[in-house]
């Protein structure tokens, strides 16, 4: 589906592009890093403001593109403490997808140093036994590129998510670590929290 990344940040200004989450259990921001990661940006900012097309998670028979904010109402259906919580999935199983990949976009400089990394879901194309790169057996090529709308932000240092996730932010740390801290289950789907903890929106924001 063609997208035109610029258009989601058209009121490019001066100012640090900011995403302010609205949680059930209180706010935090992340500045966006729409210079190194701007194609993670612009298609993070274009479903949280419903201008990015998308087939909706909840109807996988559906091939209809809507438009609508993305993120609002959705869960952190993944949360592991002293390692990070997840969210951006509308079906809550954490299957679900926009309907499309973006490519990744790593950067050197950015590495998940600590707490209040926001950095981007994807397949772990990797071999969880030898920790090697997947290759695609018809392009030998490596199978990455699996990002879409699903997002984490660490609470701790996760050296080893370095050039497997794209950062795209930073965030405070208050309010993630203590959705980090919730009590889980184990199943039917693993480090759910027992209690939804909730998106109830985000903005998208300049601030100096």
């Amino acid at each position: 589906m063609a997208f035109e990344g610029d258009a989601a940040l058209a009121d490019a200004a001066n100012g640090k592009l900011t995403a302010v989450f609205h949680t059930s259990m209180g706010d935090f921001e992340c500045e966006l890093f729409e210079e190194k990661a701007p194609l993670t940006v612009a298609n993070f900012v274009g479903l949280v403001r419903g201008t990015r097309p998308y087939l909706d998670p909840k109807n996988r028979k559906s091939e209809e593109w809507v438009k609508g904010r993305y993120y609002d109402k959705t869960i952190f259906h993944r949360v592991i403490a002293g390692f990070m919580i997840q969210g951006g999935d509308p079906s809550a199983s954490g299957r679900g997808t926009p309907g499309y990949f973006i490519p990744d976009e790593f950067d050197r400089s950015l590495r998940h140093t600590g707490p209040g990394i926001l950095s981007m879901a994807n397949r772990n194309p990797y071999d969880r036994m030898t920790q090697k790169p997947i290759y695609d057996e018809k392009t030998g090529l490596t199978v990455g590129n699996t990002g879409s709308a699903q997002f984490f932000v660490t609470v701790a240092k996760t050296e080893a998510l370095d050039d497997r996730h794209t950062i795209f932010g930073r965030c405070d740390t208050k309010v993630p670590v203590a959705i980090s801290q919730v009590r889980t289950q184990s199943r039917p789907i693993p480090d759910k929290p027992f209690e939804d903890v909730t998106i109830e929106t985000i903005d998208i924001v300049r601030k100096k």
